[in-house]
């Protein structure tokens, strides 16, 4: 069933626009990766699913339209993000960042119960609880970047280059923790990532993105085996 649907979406910043008519799909129990260059407009694809710059189009998500929704409604959905730079609240403790991160939700124990349930995916983050989010290394802000976004109870994780700046041993734990996330819970993604090789091997669907258009789409396995968008995107 599908969950996410864009329909001539268009995005941009003040006069310039990036996104031109994008058509895209995330359905239930998918991870989907969406592949470009630098500037192809990936970033600006999950800010405005997120609600986070102005679009125009048609952005559905769980039967609901949602394109003139603001970012903390679309939140309430059950779209999270896990922004390009980790954003963290530096500042805040560990813990803090996690609750910061159950904002739409009410009912305290549960949001303590999955404090502990994350503590337990994340033990390094358990073991820093009160530190400040600042002082942590890269991978472990990134890992608390993941957990504070999935204190809202998604359906559907949004996460761009999550390996950005992370050593390779980090970036494979991560993307491990993410594939048993949609394996055992059923968690729907949509990933950008650089890293497409890894990125394929967890992913159901691809996007290729180029200017602000898509290009290609389809299998992981199919877009893999064509040698000609293998060469030119994928970079394997």
């Amino acid at each position: 069933m599908t969950l996410l649907r864009t329909s001539g979406l268009k995005a941009g910043y003040g006069p310039v626009t990036v996104l031109h008519d994008l058509e895209l799909e995330v359905n239930e129990g998918e991870i989907v990766v969406m592949l470009g260059a630098n500037g192809a407009g990936k970033t600006t694809t999950m800010r405005a699913i997120s609600g986070l710059i102005a679009r125009t189009g048609t952005v559905w998500f769980g039967g609901h339209d949602i394109t003139r929704s603001a970012a903390d409604i679309i939140v309430r959905h059950g779209i999270a993000q896990v922004p390009q730079g980790r954003g963290t609240f530096p500042e805040l403790s560990v813990e803090d960042n996690l609750r910061a991160g159950a904002f739409v939700r009410r009912r305290g124990a549960e949001v303590d119960a999955d404090i502990a349930k994350w503590f337990e995916v994340f033990p390094r983050l358990a073991e820093r609880r009160d530190q400040r989010a600042g002082s942590l290394s890269g991978g472990e802000q990134q890992m608390v970047a993941i957990a504070r976004a999935l204190m809202s109870r998604p359906k559907l994780l949004l996460c761009d280059e999550p390996s950005l700046g992370l050593a390779p041993l980090i970036t494979k734990e991560l993307f491990e923790i993410i594939s048993g996330l949609n394996r055992e819970e059923g968690l729907s993604v949509l990933l950008v990532e650089q890293n497409a090789n890894l990125a394929m091997h967890m992913a159901h669907r691809v996007y290729l993105l180029e200017t602000g258009r898509i290009v290609a789409a389809g299998s992981a396995e199919a877009l893999s085996a064509d040698d000609s968008i293998r060469k030119a995107y994928l970079g394997f």
